[in-house]
């Protein structure tokens, strides 16, 4: 059974997006020999955009909380993990 999520705010919908992103940047980087020397001068700008829509949230030290938004934004019936 899973339990639907109350509907994302704006700001918490474009934190849970933003880490989405985050997450999905650092995978590339470090994933490509190439580029994983790099890694800082690419992920630099998405932690920031990462952390300032956190921090708009209200989000900054609730893993939890995002963790559950990200999960409801990538479900396809948005609802969380039970």
């Amino acid at each position: 059974m899973t339990t639907a999520l109350p509907e994302l705010t704006e700001h918490e919908r474009a934190a849970a997006q933003a880490y989405v992103r985050l997450m999905e940047t650092a995978r590339a980087v470090l994933t490509d020999p190439a580029l994983a020397p790099m890694a800082g001068v690419y992920l630099a700008s998405p932690m920031a955009e990462a952390d300032q829509a956190l921090r708009r949230a209200g989000l900054t030290g609730n893993e939890a909380r995002l963790l559950r938004l990200v999960s409801a934004l990538r479900s396809p019936d948005g609802a969380g993990p039970p």
